[in-house]
């Protein structure tokens, strides 16, 4: 992180239609990533935009009756207005339509030809709408484009060439000598593998306005429009000045980051560096193709109808958790599997039970025991080795964030996170400060429970840039505002006697609207007595069984099973029994359980424990208990049985 500057764009997105999962995703990264060198105080440029040139545009407009320029105008209001939902905070907003852009280009081409670097030639080959692409008869799969399968046609004109040949011994050289250059390295060993097979082709770079007219005009030949590619790649460098204000570009380029989905790997690390290398303009740091997302194996895409609506989802589960799970699901560079179970999952897993939990447990132990203030803590806070170990795996995730931003691999900066608030649970099991509060330890209550403030502190610094709003308001229960990242590693920064805010509920719990609850195993059939008597004759007797021994399918018939308890409280008028909410896989079910002498319900919240899952139902203080759950006792003591290591969902068969 030691960069002076830190530029990251996205593609520019095509304007025929609605924007998808797919472009939320680029745009949330870049605005993650923007958003966290902001926080380090490293001057940070953040670009995005749209296409609006090309013959896909073209089409849209024609077949909903509108002038190419108002397809533009008002599709492009709908990325607009989805990045204002999604909290995207960009700089600059470019629109190749615009005439800072358009003048642009046409001087880029006009220098490329007054030096030869574009030059006049009939053309016949094959061409992808969809791609907007030439391809040679060779690279046809059954006649149809090898990028996106679409069938492809065949055309015979005169066009504009860029000489990209020129540059394929130079590229190959980069590339080896620059192993940053693209990445992840796999897709630059896709780029050397095309460039070392393959004879690179001059790139055809315009359009007879016969068959195209909506481009911008190649300036020495008002016939031809400017293929969109060509177009779109400088969008780049136009949005910051480039030929109008030095300053401003040389402040900003080289970018570091240029987020790109991998099927558009070839214009961005062929075409782009190419073409660049023929202007005398240095090439960007990073180019990083990040993968698709895929419902179940099959690429989203328009034409599939298989596209999530982003805006459908962050209204229906909230923008914040939304960017939490695209950013937590996908390993950059890899593909992704969207599914809603999937969502649901994460967002209970991480959000509502571990994060949001905490914060409850840890506001409500503040309210009881401390009047709802922030307690004092002494210089010999982390003198204990429980508390050493607890702020070890804070800073351990702040290590891992940062790590995570410089190597692209920011789900597993959020895993460490995770980690760390799992571990202020654990934190909570072994000081026990219902205990304490109990023995009048009040020192020791204060201690434990601002430790876990601090470390909730830090965690919501590390997770604002994902979630901005929630993270602030988190942070705001204990009197803080926007995270400053200097202060990650330091201990003691909420102020001792700073009155604790109610947050209420940060992460409700959701549920799929198609969930079904798991359905209890078949009982087994007791038999009557005397019933079978008619052909006992022909049975084997069974030996009588000793007094208090069971048969094996006796055991196979207990179901026992892992839960997550979700709540726990007490059962009025009764000094022994809590009711808790627990999951057992998908299902919800509720418990009536005689711990409370032993256990807060606090205390339960969060573990995992394993209870009879095919009990029968029965009523208890009134209260239905669907289930029992099992502990360990010795004289006066009790202990619940759960599980030593997390487990990936509750539901698990205990064998």
């Amino acid at each position: 992180m030691a960069d002076e500057k830190y530029y990251v764009t996205t593609p520019i997105y095509y304007v025929n239609d609605k924007p998808h999962i797919g472009h939320a995703y680029t745009t949330i990264l870049a605005d993650v990533l923007a958003r966290y060198h902001r926080l380090l105080g490293i001057p940070t440029y953040f670009l995005t935009g749209t296409d609006e040139h090309g013959q896909k545009v073209q089409q849209a407009a024609e077949k909903n009756g509108l002038m190419p320029q108002q397809q533009c105008d008002q599709t492009v209001v709908r990325f607009q207005e989805l990045w204002k939902r999604l909290e995207i905070t960009h700089d600059d907003f470019i629109r190749t339509t615009e005439p800072r852009h358009k003048v642009i280009v046409q001087e880029v081409l006009q220098d490329l030809f007054d030096r030869d670097e574009i030059y006049r030639a009939d053309y016949q080959g094959w061409y992808c709408v969809g791609c907007e692409r030439f391809f040679v008869e060779k690279d046809l799969v059954e006649g149809n484009c090898p990028e996106c399968g679409r069938k492809a046609d065949a055309i015979q004109e005169t066009n504009y060439f860029f000489r990209m040949s020129n540059y394929q011994d130079w590229l190959i050289d980069y590339i080896e000598t620059h192993p940053e250059f693209i990445q992840p390295d796999f897709r630059a060993n896709e780029t050397l593998g095309f460039l070392k097979t393959k004879k690179l082709q001059d790139l055809c770079i315009s359009r007879p306005k016969a068959r195209l007219a909506w481009g911008i005009d190649l300036p020495f030949d008002s016939d031809f429009v400017t293929y969109v590619w060509f177009d779109a790649l400088l969008n780049y460098i136009t949005a910051i000045g480039y030929r109008r204000d030095d300053v401003q570009f040389n402040q900003w380029w080289p970018a570091t980051h240029q987020l790109i989905g991998k099927d558009i790997l070839t214009t961005h690390t062929v075409y782009w560096p190419t073409m660049l290398k023929a202007m005398g303009v240095p090439l960007p740091k990073t180019v990083f193709a990040h993968g698709w997302w895929l419902t179940g194996r099959t690429k989203m895409s328009k034409s599939l109808g298989n596209v999530v609506n982003p805006m459908e989802m962050a209204d229906r589960f909230g923008v914040d958790a939304f960017r939490y799970f695209l950013i937590a699901e996908m390993t950059v560079g890899q593909d992704a599997s969207f599914t809603e179970e999937a969502f649901v999952r994460r967002y209970n897993s991480d959000l509502a039970n571990d994060l949001g939990n905490l914060l409850s447990r840890t506001v409500n132990m503040l309210g009881r025991y401390c009047d709802g203030k922030f307690p004092g803590l002494g210089k010999d806070a982390l003198s204990g080795a429980p508390e050493k170990e607890l702020w070890a795996a804070v800073q351990s995730a702040v290590a891992e964030m940062e790590s995570s931003i410089d190597t692209m691999r920011l789900n597993s900066g959020l895993t460490a996170v995770l980690t760390a608030v799992r571990k202020v649970n654990q934190y909570f099991e072994i000081k026990q400060p219902w205990t304490q509060a109990k023995e009048g330890k009040t020192e020791a209550v204060g201690i434990t429970l601002a430790l876990a403030a601090e470390s909730l502190r830090v965690c919501s610094a590390l997770l604002y840039p994902v979630m901005p709003e929630k993270m602030s308001e988190l942070r705001s229960v204990f009197g803080l505002g926007k995270p400053v990242l200097s202060q990650l590693k330091t201990f003691g920064v909420i102020k001792s006697g700073t009155p604790v805010g109610s947050p209420g509920i940060l992460f409700p719990r959701v549920e799929l609207n198609n969930a079904e609850a798991t359905p209890l195993p078949p009982q087994p059939k007791k038999e009557k007595r005397g019933e079978g008597a008619a052909s006992a004759k022909n049975m084997s007797i069974e030996p009588e069984k000793p007094e208090g021994i069971i048969t094996y399918d006796e055991v196979m018939n207990v179901k026992l099973r892992t839960a997550k308890v979700l709540a726990a409280e007490r059962v009025e008028g009764a000094d022994k029994l809590l009711k808790l909410k627990i999951e057992i896989g998908e299902e919800k079910r509720q418990l009536i359980a005689g711990i409370a002498l032993y256990y807060e319900p606090e205390r339960v919240i969060g573990k995992t424990i394993v209870v009879v899952a095919n009990l029968k139902s029965a009523k208890i203080r009134g209260i239905e208990s669907q289930g029992m759950l099992l502990c360990a006792s010795v004289g006066d003591r009790l202990t619940l049985i759960t599980v030593d290591e997390e487990l990936p969902s509750s539901g698990a068969v205990v064998k």
